[in-house]
């Protein structure tokens, strides 16, 4: 049957269709223009308004509206039988024995123009309104995804990093999240001390009193492990973890052990958003975030996500931003400013060699956000590899956040953000504004 209709039957009614227009009656007679225009009008108006009345009774969006619309508005092989049969039929004769119709050539050759114009005019509308409709679900059922599973561990090893270390989670996850917190403390195999499990429990209590007071639960989890590197690995599978908030000692900086372990353990081990931060005091006590970003940052499928929780400071901290990065990444930033705005100003910041330069005015009561990439990706910069001595030698009394987001291509990365769905609307850069914007909304 499809073979039939596509291969025969339209292409034979179109012909005839065709056969049945006289050209000239477009140039020699205005009455064919005017009863072409005035039904494709008529025709069209009245498909829309009972669209509109449906929209507003239903409390359909617009898309929906224009879709109804587009649906309903082309006329075609019905209203083309009707107008056929009125003109075939014959009324009578004039003087000049011509046939008297009951519906004259000029509304013949009008409905065909009403025929075009309706079918193009709904072509159009179904197109948009469809697109639409299917990106906003799309778009609904990818931040329902991002929503729902937004979990944040956070290790803990150290009493007096606690506070700062939930304080942080707690100010950069989504204001819906109030059960997605872990804390994780790890005794490890080599662990020869016999009040280990008590003191690990002991801290994490602690942890989950502090979390508490910003009525937020925090799930603890005690893990026996061959070392902290593989307990934080095996935990971020196990609860699907999307992003990871880890602490450095005031006093300690970063170290290389540290460093290595980061880099050659965790980061090539798991794509997740992770946050290495240093608090030389707490967060809310700082008046600006300086962030710096590198160039083709917001190119990365983790964009997104990393400067919604940097947003979230601004937001609950009520402190400054400062952003600095490249003409087109600060662009981007500024776009999403526009419509969510927060206490910011934009820099461009374009070589990483002028690092120092750029924080030469660093006030104590200044935070520094770094954001960072892994080794061979499409934002690395040859001097990232530089600033953990930078930061150790010339802000050791700032407050400093290093930020890893995810990336494509990281070995055995989180399944979860290796969907499609998710990954090809923000690798799209000209759809990147609009991925933000949604989660924006919804946060």
């Amino acid at each position: 049957m499809d073979f039939v209709g596509n291969s025969i039957f339209i292409p034979f009614f179109l012909i005839s269709v065709g056969m049945l227009i006289d050209f000239r009656a477009f140039f020699n007679n205005t009455e064919t223009m005017i009863v072409a225009v005035t039904m494709t009008v008529i025709a069209t108006i009245g498909k829309y308004i009972p669209a509109l009345i449906t929209q507003k009774t239903y409390g359909f969006s617009i898309d929906e509206r224009r879709l109804i619309f587009g649906l309903s508005n082309a006329q075609a092989a019905a209203t083309l039988a009707a107008v056929l049969v009125g003109f075939n039929i014959i009324l009578g004769y004039n003087q000049n024995g011509e046939p008297i119709r009951l519906l004259s050539e000029s509304i013949l050759n009008g409905t065909i123009i009403m025929i075009l114009g309706t079918c193009t005019i709904a072509s159009f509308a179904t197109q948009k309104g469809a697109q639409n409709v299917a990106r906003t679900e799309r778009n609904s059922t990818e931040n329902d995804i991002m929503e729902e599973d937004e979990k944040i561990l956070i290790p803990l090893g150290n009493p007096e990093t606690i506070d700062d270390l939930i304080g942080l989670s707690v100010i950069v996850k989504a204001p819906e999240n109030k059960s997605n917190l872990y804390a994780l403390n790890v005794i490890t195999s080599d662990n020869e001390d016999s009040d280990a499990a008590q003191n690990a429990k002991k801290l994490l209590e602690r942890a989950a009193i502090t979390a508490s007071a910003t009525d937020d639960h925090l799930t603890n989890l005690l893990r026996y492990d061959l070392n902290i590197v593989n307990a934080i690995t095996n935990t971020i599978k196990e609860q699907n973890i999307t992003d990871l908030v880890m602490g450095l000692h005031v006093k300690t900086g970063i170290t290389e052990s540290f460093l290595g372990n980061l880099t050659e353990g965790i980061l090539t081990k798991n794509n997740v958003t992770t946050f290495v931060y240093k608090p030389a005091q707490p967060i809310s006590t700082l008046i600006r975030h300086i962030v710096i970003i590198p160039g083709k940052a917001e190119a990365e499928i983790g964009f997104p996500f990393w400067l919604l929780k940097i947003w979230n400071i601004g937001r609950n901290t009520g402190a400054k931003l400062l952003f600095y990065g490249h003409n087109k990444t600060i662009q981007f930033i500024r776009d999403i400013h526009s419509k969510y705005p927060i206490e910011a100003d934009f820099g461009i910041f374009e070589e990483w060699d002028d690092f120092l330069i750029l924080l030469k005015d660093v006030k104590i009561d200044d935070g520094l956000i770094i954001v960072m990439s892994r080794e061979k990706r499409l934002s690395f910069q040859n001097n990232m590899r530089n600033v953990p001595s930078y930061l150790n030698k010339h802000f050791r009394d700032n407050s400093f956040i290093l930020v890893y987001p995810m990336q494509a291509g990281i070995i055995d990365a989180n399944e979860e953000f290796n969907n499609p769905s998710l990954i090809e609307p923000i690798e799209k850069i000209d759809e990147l504004g609009k991925t933000i914007a949604r989660m924006f909304t919804r946060k």
